[in-house]
């Protein structure tokens, strides 16, 4: 058997090799409804115990992900998040249960893996993926699937991938549309084929802004670990080149074909990118926040703002989020009001007639940020940003208020 043949032809990824382990008399018993599939088999089995899959992300996407490819039989899982548990995950991230609240998302899907098949291997990473760490990290296993929702993540992942040679399996969730892709196989398209450059930031809603249907991370996620799956058992035709996008109101499933860009600034002939950038810059993040440094948006702490509000000051107090967000928690009793960022220059002419000084707030820092600089550039000057949003105000001033 040799391995010079692409993932999907029917020979194992060359990455994971000839040398396969052997399955113990639990193991046997464990999977043998895969036994009689052709395309799975005893040494298929074998292949998915010899595998090393490394999820970036244990939320919507990388719960389904986590346990479909334990329950499979992969043979080790590598879970990278630093994040916690809380009460607005539970709507999608089916690893993590109410008793997890407050918990890292690691422990939590650990412990949830480990009772779903014991036999996996697990290696827990409770950091965020990063330039100075990904190659590393990512160099250690044999296919890497993205369960994050971030842009600078997203093409942080594709362009290591790339760099290091491993597949990379894309999944995206928005509203009730979903998109899943193999991508950075040998001679197929990358993420930048298809997407060359980012949008700018706040043109393409996040869930917390756009929201998203529970079940969808539950169908695109378990997508995503057949694509990892076939592409480990190299069963069924090759998926790389295809982009398939979910609707899932309509329940279509359509499939486009992408090709390799020669001119891809990654992967292509002639490729610019040769080693790991600064995606926060290349997303334009941090010029969001240049921009806002340059027009005069400064930062008031949480505390520094209760003090200010409790010796009675008067202070416009501003939430630039969604109303849904608002009835979850808000500042009202601090006399805040609700205007989504959206719709944050229909209060200029409001403002201008104000002498108060104008705080905004939002989750966490991001969009009231961004809202402040389009008021300053409008005119009001002195605007606030509540540095780390509500969430830092629960931290700091209010334990009461609702974690989301």
């Amino acid at each position: 058997m040799t391995d010079d043949h692409a993932p999907g032809e029917g020979t194992p990824p060359a990455r994971i090799g000839d040398t396969l382990p052997e399955l113990s008399r639990d193991e046997l018993l464990r999977y043998s409804r895969h036994f009689p599939l052709a395309e799975v088999g005893v040494e298929g089995q074998r292949k998915l115990k010899a595998a090393r899959v490394l999820l970036v992300g244990m939320g919507g996407l990388g719960s389904p992900l986590g346990l479909y490819l334990a329950a499979a039989g992969v043979g080790t899982l590598g879970l990278v998040d630093d994040d916690v548990v809380d009460a607005s995950n539970l709507q999608r991230q089916i690893i993590h249960g109410t008793s997890d609240l407050g918990r890292s998302k690691l422990e939590s899907a650990r412990d949830r893996i480990s009772d779903v098949n014991p036999h996996v291997e697990l290696a827990l990473y409770p950091r965020r993926l990063t330039s100075d760490n990904a190659m590393e990290l990512l160099g250690e296993y044999d296919i890497v699937v993205d369960g994050t929702d971030n842009f600078p993540t997203r093409y942080l992942v594709n362009d290591a991938c790339v760099l290091l040679g491993i597949p990379y399996v894309y999944g995206s969730i928005l509203r009730f549309d979903g998109q899943v892709a193999l991508f950075a196989t040998e001679n197929g398209p990358c993420y930048r084929c298809l997407f060359r450059d980012p949008p700018p930031p706040g043109l393409v809603p996040n869930c917390a802004e756009g929201g998203v249907l529970g079940v969808l991370p539950g169908i695109v996620g378990s997508l995503q670990a057949l694509e990892v799956i076939k592409w480990i058992l190299g069963a069924g035709p090759p998926s790389s080149g295809k982009l398939h996008l979910l609707d899932a109101l309509d329940l279509s499933l359509r499939t486009l074909t992408i090709d390799r860009d020669p001119a891809c600034p990654v992967c292509g002939d002639e490729p610019t990118v040769t080693e790991l950038i600064d995606y926060e810059e290349f997303c334009g993040i941090r010029a969001a926040e240049g921009h806002a440094e340059r027009t005069g948006v400064a930062g008031i702490t949480p505390t520094e703002l209760a003090r200010r509000l409790d010796a009675g000051e008067e202070i416009t107090l501003i939430d630039v989020r969604e109303p849904h967000e608002w009835e979850i928690a808000n500042l009202g009793s601090r006399g805040a009001r609700l205007v989504p960022r959206a719709r944050i220059l229909d209060v200029v002419e409001q403002l201008h007639g104000e002498s108060a000084p104008v705080v905004l707030y939002c989750k966490s820092g991001g969009r009231s940020r961004e809202a402040a600089a389009r008021l300053s550039d409008a005119g009001i000057s002195g605007v606030l940003d509540l540095e780390g949003g509500i969430l830092a105000w629960r931290d700091e001033v209010d334990p009461g208020l609702a974690r989301y």
